[in-house]
């Protein structure tokens, strides 16, 4: 199976998804038990032929210690945009750090652009029931994370009929700024991107154009996307009247 691009958390490192079964998982106590990375990651794909959803590619990251994983599933149902794919973000942690939760995301074939519109955690916490309620929780957090994924669909079309003008990405790109989506010393990198788009299908001044500019920066540690591509999401959905 492909793999897709994962940009990992500082000091993680990719592994092979089989590796994820060598991880020791640990001992639990009275009020906290751990799910072990490839039970987690097995049920969740164990659970998307049901919601009409198959895997494409994936990658898998861990810490050093193993404590923590993190994961992209590129996932399609038989109706995908010719643009761009949907990816789940998957985490999970041993040293509660993490609940096991799930990110809903896009990736932008022509560029890898990936950003994360929602996310819905498996449990607040690894409560001492959560393996045999994890196939009922994964199934709750999947049938929420389809609703996501459909909501993406009419969202980004919105976005590329809306007309921008400099006027309109300048000010955007201000409120990016203080809406904690970039920090100031990206704001020119978003600017190029917007005024020489460095891939043709997003020379169109609209704004998935400017969404794809920004994107375009915010590329890095996966630890921080989640938050940010959510922020940026609001603030274009505030622009072009897209009700969340």
């Amino acid at each position: 199976m492909q793999k897709c691009n994962l940009c990992l958390h500082a000091g993680a490192f990719e592994v092979p998804r089989r590796a994820l079964a060598a991880v020791p998982t640990p001992r639990p106590t009275d009020t906290w038990h751990p799910i072990p990375h490839e039970t987690y990651v097995h049920r969740i794909e164990q659970a998307l032929p049901d919601y009409g959803l198959s895997v494409v590619q994936e990658a898998h990251a861990i810490t050093h210690d193993g404590t923590r994983y993190f994961g992209l599933v590129q996932v399609q149902n038989g109706c995908s945009s010719p643009d761009y794919t949907w990816v789940l973000g998957l985490r999970n942690s041993h040293d509660k750090s993490l609940p096991a939760g799930l990110v809903a995301g896009s990736q932008v074939f022509v560029c890898d652009n990936l950003a994360f519109s929602g996310e819905v955690s498996i449990s607040r916490k690894h409560t001492p029931n959560i393996l045999c309620d994890l196939p009922g929780l994964v199934d709750s957090a999947l049938t929420r994370l389809l609703d996501l994924f459909r909501f993406q669909d009419r969202r980004v079309e919105r976005y590329k009929s809306v007309h921008l003008d400099d006027a309109d990405a300048h000010d955007l790109t201000i409120r990016a700024l203080d809406s904690g989506v970039v920090c100031a010393s990206r704001i020119p990198d978003v600017l190029r991107e917007w005024r020489t788009p460095r891939h043709a299908a997003f020379e169109p001044r609209t704004a998935w154009s400017w969404f794809n500019a920004v994107t375009e920066t915010l590329k890095g540690s996966l630890h921080v996307l989640p938050k940010r591509s959510q922020a940026l999401y609001r603030l274009c959905d505030d622009f072009v009247g897209v009700a969340a």
